[in-house]
């Protein structure tokens, strides 16, 4: 697992470490787009490999590896294709949507999911894209949910920077985090462990596993700060009736 500390990270309660959570989440985000040809040329140089090991680094105290670029941007366009669009029988190997995962539905329909999902998009007055852009813009889809990550990690540093409580950002990364977002990160890294893609980018592959690996992390150190996750969507019980719906902590 790459998320090992080797040196000093900025402090846990740093605005320095919030930003460096929100750099890793953003540049994240531009990785699981539909692939550009400006985002190639920034693989193929390195200049992105370059920003998210600085933003590693800031995070964990550990850079974050170099791995082999695919020859071309065919190449590159095509591995993202096979594994997360139209792979075995125009079926994507690892689906990008989260509602395409039955497991992460939890027995939901899919129009509830959603409005469950873009709930946390209106609480913080965001949107995702909508349009003709493709299914990247969804709510659900894991470039756009890597995205609200990084607003969240904005938000709460730009609280810690001024001495407010950053108690309420950190719990709407906890709850996004352990119902959609490490859950989809988990299933996708998962499935391309089982069914390997030899066309997906190399860097695109190390990204996912170490993706998952950092949103577990993320995970446990939120809920050491702010108490464990409480699933609105599992079953009630007697002793939960009377616990404030999550979103009513986020601020």
């Amino acid at each position: 697992m790459s998320v090992a500390v080797t040196s000093r990270p900025p402090m846990g309660d740093s605005p320095g470490r919030a930003r460096a959570k929100e750099r890793i989440w953003r540049l994240a985000a531009l990785a699981f787009g539909h692939p550009s040809k400006e985002f190639f040329d920034a693989v193929a140089s390195g200049q992105f490999q370059e920003a998210f090991s600085d933003a590693w680094a800031d995070a964990t105290g550990s850079p974050w590896p170099t791995m082999p670029v695919s020859p071309d941007f065919a190449s590159f366009e095509a591995g993202y294709i096979s594994a997360f669009l139209h792979g075995h029988g125009g079926k994507p190997v690892a689906a990008l949507l989260a509602g395409d995962h039955e497991s992460i539905l939890a027995g939901l329909t899919r129009p509830s999911f959603m409005l469950n999902v873009a709930a946390f998009y209106k609480h913080f007055g965001l949107k995702a894209a909508t349009g003709d852009e493709g299914k990247t813009d969804e709510p659900d889809h894991l470039a756009s949910m890597l995205e609200l990550m990084a607003v969240l990690c904005h938000f709460e540093a730009n609280a810690l920077a001024k001495g407010h409580d950053a108690s309420g950002y950190r719990r709407a990364q906890r709850d996004f985090l352990c119902r959609y977002l490490g859950p989809t990160l988990e299933a996708v890294a998962g499935l391309l462990r089982r069914d390997q893609v030899k066309l997906l980018d190399p860097t695109i592959a190390q990204l996912v596993q170490d993706m998952g690996d950092w949103a577990e992390v993320q995970i446990n150190e939120l809920e050491v700060r702010v108490g464990p996750f409480r699933d609105p969507d599992a079953p009630k019980t007697g002793s939960s009736r009377a616990e404030p719906a999550a979103q009513n902590l986020w601020g």
